[in-house]
């Protein structure tokens, strides 16, 4: 798909239809914008919320049948980390 762009941040989440950061193992999950312009005024958006937080905007490949290849986040979601300190306990 020509012209689709996704925010990821540092830590390598994407930014989601839903408006959290996503690790990208669903792929139809993570918000696509049209144009450079929609993504970047998001990361404006964001960037004001968040100081710290540094995100890119970048065309991601397809697949053959059109869906999102993302490469999936090493690190933990927010939230994901209390989750497994409390299972390790």
């Amino acid at each position: 798909m020509p012209d689709t762009f996704v925010i990821r941040n540092q830590l390598g989440h994407y930014y989601s239809k839903s408006k959290v950061w996503t690790d990208g193992r669903d792929a139809q999950a993570v918000a696509q914008f049209k144009y450079r312009d929609e993504a970047l005024n998001t990361v404006v958006e964001l960037s004001s919320k968040d100081i710290e937080l540094r995100a890119e905007i970048f065309e991601p490949e397809f697949t053959d049948s059109g869906k999102l290849k993302l490469e999936v986040s090493e690190h933990p979601l927010p939230g994901e980390t209390q989750e497994l300190i409390s299972v390790a306990i």
